[in-house]
This record gives structure tokens, sequence and C-alpha cells, in this order.
């Protein structure tokens, strides 16, 4: 495990599983070539097949979305493509929805890319924006689902489900699998 915020209890969680974990501070380093440098340097060693961002607010470069194209999961809070972009993480997404008087909000797990939340959606899960809600409730509401289909993007590409034709993420039938795994159309 890598964690950019030196400190976070995930480290410590993952350091008593027993998973390896790199603590790289991050703080003052500009998104960009400068970040990717440092985040390639710290995986190198873990050749990860797979990488889940997890509370990252930052934008990962062109050169390490090249060296991980379609290895790299990430969730946000609201379905994609309605409140996302630079700016939209944690309860500026749900206040944002709200202010929207959107009817509807979710989850999206997507592969990164160079922009913001702009990579090719893998899964989607829907809640009901109801009347009094608040920026807490709805979080509540939207954060299982999270948890849920960031599983089953997990497992999907672990089985080699997925392939990416264009901005579409196809899953393929468990049948379709050919021995190259998940790849691009």
């Amino acid at each position: 495990m890598v964690s950019t915020t030196p400190g976070t209890p995930a480290i410590a969680r993952a350091r008593q599983a027993g998973i390896p974990t790199v603590e790289l501070d991050a703080r003052g380093v500009p998104d960009g070539d400068d970040l990717d440098q440092r985040l390639l340097e710290a995986l190198a060693p873990y050749a990860p097949d797979l990488i889940c961002l997890t509370g990252f607010m930052r934008r990962l470069g062109a050169r390490f979305c090249a060296a991980y194209r379609w290895r790299i999961l990430n969730s946000h809070p609201a379905l994609i493509p309605a409140f996302c972009g630079k700016g939209f993480y944690g309860h500026h997404v749900h206040e944002a929805v709200l202010a929207y008087g959107a009817k509807v909000s979710g989850c999206t797990i997507h592969f990164v890319n160079e922009e913001y939340d702009a990579g090719p959606i893998i899964v989607q899960r829907c809640v009901p924006v109801l009347e009094d809600d608040t920026p807490e409730g709805l979080a509540a509401r939207v954060l299982p689902e999270e948890h849920q289909a960031y599983m089953q993007a997990i497992t999907l590409f672990a089985e080699g489900r997925l392939r990416v034709a264009g901005r579409r993420v196809e899953i393929l039938a468990p049948d379709q699998v050919s021995h190259g795994g998940n790849r691009e159309a």
C-alpha cells in the first residue's frame, strides 16, 4: 500500500495485516511529472497489477496513467458525468447534488485517465435523494453502495472481464474471457 498522506490510519491497518506499505510525503509536490515520478518509483518494486485509489485527491499525470493504463481504479460519490471534476469530492459532491435538486445520486467506479473523473465508467449504483436530505444523510446512503461497487469492479478486473472500447467499458461474460485478461478493444 502506498499513501501520499503520512500517518493515515489505512497505513497502520495495512501494517497490522502484514501488507507492505510506503508512506510517500507528497505535501508541496505539484500534480504532474514530479508526483508521477515519485509514485512510479514507490510502486516499481511491487509491479502492481491493479491500483485502487481511495481518498486520493490529486490528479495523476500522463506518465503515470500511461504506465498503468486501464489498471487504475477510482471511486466517485456521484453518478459521473454529473457532479464530478476538480473540486468535487466528499461533502462538496453531496452539497452540489442537493443544491441542484437532483432526484437520484449514487456512485461511480471508473478507470483513471489524465483528467479528473473522466475515465471510462465500470460500475455505477444509484440511491434516491430524499426530500429532507442533508449532505451527511446522502453520503451515508451512498457510501455502502460505493464500497459494494468498488468490490464488484475489483472482482471483474481480477477475473479479466473488463474491456475498454473507447469511452465504454464492456463487462465480458465469464466464457468470453481470454487468457490475456483485461484489454483495450
